[in-house]
């Protein structure tokens, strides 16, 4: 392709029209008027960034870390008056479905087109305490919203019986995040499969998690091109210090870690003259070396870096050799304890060869897979027989039970005595939350509402530690899901479906009746043809 410079395209254009390597920029903005010295500092770099060439992106932060912040568009206005591209982070777990289309609506208006899909950081302030979470809908949801908004949107006329129009088309260009530095191997395949969920339901580019094995890194571009998943991936360069060292390396960022190798590194670093300043700048200018060598499309630096540290970094990553990123790769490669691998080991010591690995493999043998279906819990058995003999459509029992909740739903008596029969089933078993809009089925039959922090309909968010919930010390279900679904083949199918919408509407009425009736997001549900396995 034709070298196109960043004055001339939008990012939109140099990801599709350019082949140049892209560099991004991630301001966080701060909490307090705009006018208050800590935000006066925020919209500086914002300026100075504006007037700098070699940036060809900012990335605007949405409540980074559970916080609250000011909104990203107020930063990012002044931005696209000066003339540069903004992407603006935009989280779910701050406003319901009303509340993230309407602020959709807000930033077209305004001339912002770019928007990364973000389930969020669960909250961990808030005014006089915790503030209360919404994730009414998550990233998948947010990118299928901006997908159909983008095709225009169906609006209800008011006052009128059956008709419908659809609104204005907007021209969002979706981004998603991926996090492929995971420990565990239902925990990075999950990751991969939402993944690709993601890109068929609208996301144009993905942005990495931060992190400092290499080999992950190139785990991920192998895996998307290996199955020809056409989405340009950007990887996260953070900027190290040693007090975020010793904060990654306790997971005080959900998703971040930092092995006890780097954080003693980063730490022996601070002691020095510059405080380590030199060797952090060092650091993230060998990863941008590596992610452009391995193919990536761009890097986006994050850390509060000041506009001298930037062009100190990318000047650096200028002046190294044409394969250096191959010795920078063997030494940036901090792993976990463990580490499940998804490629065997390639010649070059810090990547990964195009190579499935050989015990993943032989994990998936019909032998494998028989001698691990012991340890699958009878609650997932039971509930998989009695969905597929009562609950799927087409079968006898489905076809019975519609025939008999045509009746009771005739009978409030009835109705409520059938409810409460349901509830003593489900409650017992799977801790149901009598949401209505059941994704039992979806997940292995472990309930998002009541085992979710995030209630999580669509795969895992990217904020687990070595398999841990973020928030509770428990394992996240969609790794217990992945783990239940193996032994039977069905695990790389999990997040081949439709998008899921939980209505709220149905809260409190028969599960039960809404899907013999059609009335869930099941019976709303059209197939969708997802090719082979991701």
């Amino acid at each position: 392709m034709e070298q196109s410079s960043s004055k001339s395209l939008n990012l939109q254009g140099m990801l599709e029209n350019s082949d140049r390597f892209l560099t991004a920029v991630e301001i966080e903005t701060s909490r307090g008027l705009l006018m208050a010295e800590a935000s006066r500092k925020t919209a500086e770099l914002a300026k100075s960034l504006s007037e700098f060439d070699r940036v060809d992106f900012v990335a605007l932060t949405d409540n980074p870390g559970g916080n609250p912040h000011i909104r990203p568009e107020v930063l990012g206005q002044d931005l696209l008056f000066r003339g540069r591209d903004v992407v603006i982070n935009m989280s779910c777990k701050d406003y319901n479905r009303n509340g993230v289309e309407s602020r959709l609506w807000a930033l077209g208006s305004q001339g912002f087109s770019n928007v990364l899909a973000l389930s969020g950081d669960y909250p961990i302030g808030g005014f006089n305490g915790q503030a209360q979470p919404v994730f009414d809908i998550d990233s998948v949801g947010l990118l299928e919203l901006m997908s159909q908004m983008n095709d225009g949107l169906p609006n209800q006329m008011w006052g009128s019986v059956g008709r419908e129009d659809r609104l204005e088309k907007t021209n969002f260009f979706a981004g998603c995040a991926v996090s492929p530095f995971k420990k565990l191997e239902g925990e990075l395949m999950t990751q991969y499969f939402k993944l690709v969920l993601k890109v068929q339901t609208g996301a144009k580019f993905a942005i990495t998690q931060i992190g400092y094995d290499s080999r992950k890194a190139s785990e991920l571009h192998q895996y998307i091109t290996s199955n020809n998943i056409d989405v340009p991936l950007i990887g996260s360069v953070f900027i190290l210090t040693a007090p975020a060292g010793r904060f990654f390396n306790n997971w005080g960022v959900p998703g971040v870690w930092v092995s006890d190798e780097l954080r003693d590194i980063a730490n022996k670093q601070a002691k020095s003259k510059d405080r380590g300043r030199a060797f952090f700048s060092e650091l993230a200018a060998k990863q941008i070396a590596i992610l452009k060598g391995i193919g990536y499309r761009g890097a986006y630096i994050s850390g509060r870096p000041q506009l001298k540290r930037i062009q100190g970094i990318l000047d650096t990553a200028d002046s190294f050799g044409d394969n250096d990123w191959k010795e920078f790769a063997k030494e940036i490669n901090f792993k976990q304890a463990d580490e499940f691998y998804y490629y065997e080991q390639g010649d070059n010591a810090g990547l990964s060869s195009n190579e499935v690995s050989k015990s993943y493999l032989a994990s998936k043998t019909k032998a494998a897979r028989t001698k691990s279906k012991f340890t699958v819990p009878m609650q997932y058995r039971l509930g998989k027989f009695v969905h597929d003999k009562v609950f799927t459509e087409g079968s006898v029992g489905f076809k019975a039970g519609k025939a008999v909740y045509s009746q009771i739903e005739k009978s409030k008596k009835l109705s409520s005595v059938a409810h409460v029969v349901e509830q003593a089933t489900k409650v017992p078993g799977y801790h149901c939350r009598d949401c209505g809009d059941c994704s039992l089925p979806d997940i292995a039959y472990l309930c998002p509402e009541s085992q979710c922090v995030k209630s999580q309909r669509n795969g895992p968010c990217g904020g687990t530690k070595a398999g841990k919930c973020e928030i509770l010390d428990k394992e996240c279900i969609w790794i217990r899901a992945y783990d239940r679904l193996k032994p039977f083949g069905d695990e790389t199918k999990m997040l081949q479906r439709p998008v899921v919408f939980k209505d709220a509407s149905l809260s409190n009425t028969s599960a039960w009746a809404n899907t013999f009736l059609s009335r869930d997001h099941h019976g709303r549900q059209s197939p969708v043809d997802i090719d082979g396995e991701a």
